[in-house]
Protein backbone atom coordinates (compact mmCIF):
# COMPACT_ATOMS: atom_id res chain seq x y z
CA UNK A 1 0.00 0.00 0.00
CA UNK A 2 0.71 3.36 -0.70
CA UNK A 3 1.55 6.16 1.90
CA UNK A 4 0.20 9.53 1.44
CA UNK A 5 2.85 12.80 2.42
CA UNK A 6 2.37 13.99 5.96
CA UNK A 7 2.21 17.56 3.62
CA UNK A 8 3.10 19.55 0.49
CA UNK A 9 4.76 22.12 -0.79
CA UNK A 10 2.01 23.52 -2.36
CA UNK A 11 -1.69 22.41 -3.29
CA UNK A 12 -1.89 22.51 -7.12
CA UNK A 13 -5.31 22.17 -7.91
CA UNK A 14 -8.68 23.62 -10.48
CA UNK A 15 -11.42 26.33 -9.05
CA UNK A 16 -14.29 25.44 -11.10
CA UNK A 17 -16.92 28.33 -11.32
CA UNK A 18 -20.37 26.92 -11.96
CA UNK A 19 -22.52 29.89 -12.57
CA UNK A 20 -19.92 30.63 -15.25
CA UNK A 21 -19.92 27.17 -16.76
CA UNK A 22 -21.80 26.95 -19.96
CA UNK A 23 -21.77 23.27 -20.67
CA UNK A 24 -19.55 23.24 -23.74
CA UNK A 25 -17.55 20.14 -23.33
CA UNK A 26 -14.37 22.25 -24.64
CA UNK A 27 -12.82 20.93 -21.87
CA UNK A 28 -13.47 17.42 -22.26
CA UNK A 29 -12.22 17.78 -25.51
CA UNK A 30 -8.49 19.58 -25.02
CA UNK A 31 -8.20 17.21 -22.08
CA UNK A 32 -8.72 13.91 -24.58
CA UNK A 33 -6.85 15.32 -27.39
CA UNK A 34 -3.49 16.75 -25.11
CA UNK A 35 -3.39 13.55 -22.77
CA UNK A 36 -3.98 11.01 -25.76
CA UNK A 37 -0.62 12.90 -27.69
CA UNK A 38 1.49 13.21 -24.41
CA UNK A 39 1.42 11.69 -20.79
CA UNK A 40 1.72 8.43 -20.11
CA UNK A 41 -0.23 5.33 -22.46
CA UNK A 42 -2.64 7.11 -25.00
CA UNK A 43 -6.55 7.37 -24.02
CA UNK A 44 -7.96 4.77 -26.24
CA UNK A 45 -11.23 4.67 -28.04
CA UNK A 46 -12.53 1.34 -29.23
CA UNK A 47 -15.71 0.89 -31.96
CA UNK A 48 -15.61 4.62 -31.67
CA UNK A 49 -19.03 5.12 -34.22
CA UNK A 50 -20.14 1.38 -33.85
CA UNK A 51 -22.84 -0.27 -31.74
CA UNK A 52 -20.37 -0.55 -28.76
CA UNK A 53 -18.81 2.55 -28.47
CA UNK A 54 -15.73 2.87 -25.33
CA UNK A 55 -13.13 5.18 -24.67
CA UNK A 56 -11.27 6.74 -21.99
CA UNK A 57 -11.76 10.21 -21.00
CA UNK A 58 -10.31 12.13 -17.47
CA UNK A 59 -12.56 14.92 -17.54
CA UNK A 60 -16.54 14.79 -17.97
CA UNK A 61 -19.03 17.52 -17.75
CA UNK A 62 -22.65 16.56 -16.25
CA UNK A 63 -25.80 19.11 -16.62
CA UNK A 64 -28.25 18.95 -13.59
CA UNK A 65 -31.68 20.81 -13.41
CA UNK A 66 -31.76 22.01 -9.87
CA UNK A 67 -34.53 23.81 -7.95
CA UNK A 68 -33.09 26.36 -5.47
CA UNK A 69 -35.36 27.10 -2.10
CA UNK A 70 -36.58 30.10 -3.84
CA UNK A 71 -36.48 30.82 -6.93
CA UNK A 72 -36.82 29.04 -10.25
CA UNK A 73 -35.19 25.97 -11.60
CA UNK A 74 -32.09 26.66 -13.16
CA UNK A 75 -29.50 24.27 -15.05
CA UNK A 76 -26.57 23.92 -13.90
CA UNK A 77 -23.35 22.30 -15.65
CA UNK A 78 -20.69 20.19 -13.20
CA UNK A 79 -17.04 19.20 -14.26
CA UNK A 80 -15.91 16.66 -13.15
CA UNK A 81 -12.39 15.06 -12.88
CA UNK A 82 -9.79 14.37 -10.02
CA UNK A 83 -9.78 16.45 -7.25
CA UNK A 84 -6.35 15.77 -6.26
CA UNK A 85 -7.69 14.66 -2.26
CA UNK A 86 -4.92 15.80 0.53
CA UNK A 87 -6.46 12.35 2.26
CA UNK A 88 -6.69 10.52 -1.07
CA UNK A 89 -8.29 7.15 -0.71
CA UNK A 90 -6.87 6.02 -4.11
CA UNK A 91 -3.31 6.39 -3.40
CA UNK A 92 -3.81 4.32 0.39
CA UNK A 93 -5.39 1.05 -1.46
CA UNK A 94 -3.36 1.00 -4.55
CA UNK A 95 -1.28 -2.37 -3.54
CA UNK A 96 1.64 -1.84 -6.18
CA UNK A 97 2.75 1.63 -5.35
CA UNK A 98 1.75 2.91 -8.78
CA UNK A 99 -0.42 5.79 -7.36
CA UNK A 100 1.34 8.17 -5.39
CA UNK A 101 0.95 11.70 -4.57
CA UNK A 102 3.71 14.02 -4.74
CA UNK A 103 5.05 16.02 -2.14
CA UNK A 104 6.52 18.79 -4.46
CA UNK A 105 2.63 19.71 -5.67
CA UNK A 106 0.21 17.70 -4.31
CA UNK A 107 -0.31 16.47 -7.34
CA UNK A 108 -2.15 13.15 -7.29
CA UNK A 109 -0.71 11.12 -10.11
CA UNK A 110 -0.04 6.80 -11.38
CA UNK A 111 2.82 5.24 -12.32
CA UNK A 112 1.69 3.24 -14.97
CA UNK A 113 4.38 0.93 -14.92
CA UNK A 114 3.47 -0.55 -11.77
CA UNK A 115 0.12 -0.08 -12.53
CA UNK A 116 -1.94 -3.46 -12.11
CA UNK A 117 -5.18 -2.76 -13.49
CA UNK A 118 -6.75 -4.17 -10.54
CA UNK A 119 -9.16 -1.13 -10.01
CA UNK A 120 -9.10 -0.86 -5.90
CA UNK A 121 -8.23 2.66 -6.37
CA UNK A 122 -11.28 3.49 -8.82
CA UNK A 123 -13.48 1.52 -5.99
CA UNK A 124 -12.22 3.78 -3.84
CA UNK A 125 -12.31 6.84 -5.11
CA UNK A 126 -15.66 8.30 -4.19
CA UNK A 127 -15.98 10.94 -7.26
CA UNK A 128 -16.01 8.47 -10.51
CA UNK A 129 -12.17 9.83 -11.23
CA UNK A 130 -10.54 7.35 -12.48
CA UNK A 131 -10.89 5.44 -16.07
CA UNK A 132 -9.59 1.99 -16.63
CA UNK A 133 -8.14 1.87 -19.97
CA UNK A 134 -9.98 -0.94 -21.81
CA UNK A 135 -6.93 -1.12 -24.93
CA UNK A 136 -3.48 -0.69 -22.21
CA UNK A 137 -5.37 -2.45 -18.95
CA UNK A 138 -4.27 0.92 -17.11
CA UNK A 139 -5.17 3.23 -14.54
CA UNK A 140 -5.86 6.79 -16.31
CA UNK A 141 -6.61 10.10 -14.61
CA UNK A 142 -6.76 13.62 -14.82
CA UNK A 143 -2.77 14.69 -14.15
CA UNK A 144 -3.34 18.55 -14.08
CA UNK A 145 -1.26 18.23 -17.34
CA UNK A 146 1.82 17.91 -15.23
CA UNK A 147 3.84 17.66 -18.74
CA UNK A 148 2.23 21.49 -19.48
CA UNK A 149 2.41 23.09 -16.12
CA UNK A 150 6.43 22.79 -15.75
CA UNK A 151 7.42 22.71 -19.44
CA UNK A 152 9.99 25.52 -20.18
CA UNK A 153 9.22 25.23 -23.98
CA UNK A 154 6.05 26.53 -23.71
CA UNK A 155 4.57 29.96 -23.84
CA UNK A 156 4.31 30.98 -19.99
CA UNK A 157 0.68 31.69 -20.95
CA UNK A 158 0.43 28.10 -21.91
CA UNK A 159 1.70 26.29 -18.60
CA UNK A 160 -1.55 25.76 -17.09
CA UNK A 161 -3.96 22.71 -17.66
CA UNK A 162 -5.12 22.37 -21.36
CA UNK A 163 -8.47 22.56 -19.48
CA UNK A 164 -7.93 25.76 -18.30
CA UNK A 165 -6.55 26.87 -21.47
CA UNK A 166 -8.95 26.55 -23.89
CA UNK A 167 -12.49 26.92 -21.85
CA UNK A 168 -14.13 30.05 -23.83
CA UNK A 169 -16.39 30.92 -20.88
CA UNK A 170 -13.70 31.51 -17.66
CA UNK A 171 -14.95 28.80 -15.62
CA UNK A 172 -11.81 27.10 -14.77
CA UNK A 173 -8.90 28.68 -12.43
CA UNK A 174 -5.58 26.75 -11.71
CA UNK A 175 -3.16 27.66 -9.03
CA UNK A 176 -1.70 26.83 -5.93
CA UNK A 177 -4.64 26.90 -2.91
CA UNK A 178 -1.98 25.95 -0.49
CA UNK A 179 -1.23 30.13 -0.68
CA UNK A 180 -3.89 31.93 0.89
CA UNK A 181 -2.42 34.95 -1.34
CA UNK A 182 -3.46 33.25 -4.72
CA UNK A 183 -5.37 34.46 -7.37
CA UNK A 184 -7.59 31.42 -6.64
CA UNK A 185 -7.34 31.07 -2.82
CA UNK A 186 -8.94 34.48 -3.23
CA UNK A 187 -11.69 33.66 -5.59
CA UNK A 188 -12.72 30.54 -3.03
CA UNK A 189 -12.66 33.50 -0.38
CA UNK A 190 -14.70 35.87 -2.06
CA UNK A 191 -17.33 33.07 -3.93
CA UNK A 192 -17.46 31.04 -0.62
CA UNK A 193 -15.94 28.34 -3.32
CA UNK A 194 -16.60 24.59 -1.67
CA UNK A 195 -15.46 20.82 -1.41
CA UNK A 196 -17.49 18.10 -3.56
CA UNK A 197 -19.08 15.85 -0.54
CA UNK A 198 -17.01 16.42 1.98
CA UNK A 199 -18.36 14.44 4.03
CA UNK A 200 -16.30 12.03 2.94
CA UNK A 201 -13.49 13.52 4.45
CA UNK A 202 -11.20 13.31 1.39
CA UNK A 203 -9.92 17.06 1.43
CA UNK A 204 -10.54 17.67 -2.03
CA UNK A 205 -7.83 20.55 -3.23
CA UNK A 206 -10.19 21.09 -6.05
CA UNK A 207 -13.33 23.84 -4.97
CA UNK A 208 -15.95 24.54 -6.59
CA UNK A 209 -17.54 28.26 -6.74
CA UNK A 210 -21.75 27.55 -6.33
CA UNK A 211 -24.12 28.90 -8.89
CA UNK A 212 -25.23 32.80 -8.26
CA UNK A 213 -29.10 32.84 -7.95
CA UNK A 214 -30.92 34.03 -10.76
CA UNK A 215 -32.87 37.02 -11.14
CA UNK A 216 -36.91 36.91 -10.62
CA UNK A 217 -39.34 37.85 -12.85
CA UNK A 218 -42.36 38.56 -10.41
CA UNK A 219 -43.11 41.66 -11.01
CA UNK A 220 -43.20 41.66 -14.56
CA UNK A 221 -46.77 41.69 -16.68
CA UNK A 222 -47.10 39.12 -18.15
CA UNK A 223 -49.93 41.20 -20.52
CA UNK A 224 -47.62 43.93 -21.51
CA UNK A 225 -47.01 42.99 -24.79
CA UNK A 226 -50.96 43.44 -25.35
CA UNK A 227 -50.99 47.40 -23.50
CA UNK A 228 -51.38 50.31 -25.13
CA UNK A 229 -47.58 52.00 -25.90
CA UNK A 230 -46.95 54.48 -23.62
CA UNK A 231 -45.54 56.67 -27.04
CA UNK A 232 -45.99 56.39 -30.37
CA UNK A 233 -43.36 58.61 -31.25
CA UNK A 234 -39.66 58.21 -31.95
CA UNK A 235 -37.06 57.67 -28.87
CA UNK A 236 -33.87 57.93 -28.40
CA UNK A 237 -31.43 59.31 -30.97
CA UNK A 238 -33.99 59.02 -33.90
CA UNK A 239 -36.01 61.21 -31.82
CA UNK A 240 -34.00 63.93 -31.61
CA UNK A 241 -33.26 63.74 -34.99
CA UNK A 242 -36.91 64.22 -35.91
CA UNK A 243 -36.90 67.44 -33.51
CA UNK A 244 -34.13 68.46 -35.03
CA UNK A 245 -35.31 68.17 -38.29
CA UNK A 246 -38.51 69.96 -37.39
CA UNK A 247 -36.74 73.23 -36.57
CA UNK A 248 -35.01 73.38 -39.66
CA UNK A 249 -36.73 76.01 -41.95
CA UNK A 250 -39.07 74.73 -43.99
CA UNK A 251 -39.88 71.52 -41.44
CA UNK A 252 -43.19 70.27 -40.84
CA UNK A 253 -45.70 73.10 -39.62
Amino acid sequence: MTTLPQSTDRKLGLVIDLDTCVGCHACVISCKGWNTENYGAPLSDTDAYGANPSGTFLNRVHSYEVQPPEGTAQLVHFPKSCLHCENAPCVTVCPTGASYKRVEDGIVLVNESDCIGCGLCAWACPYGARELDAVEQVMKKCTLCVDRIYNENLPEEDREPACVRTCPAGARHFGDLGDPESDVSQLVAARGGVDLMAEQGTQPVNKYLPPRPRDRLDDVDVLAPYLEPVTTGPQGFLGWLDRALDALPGGKE
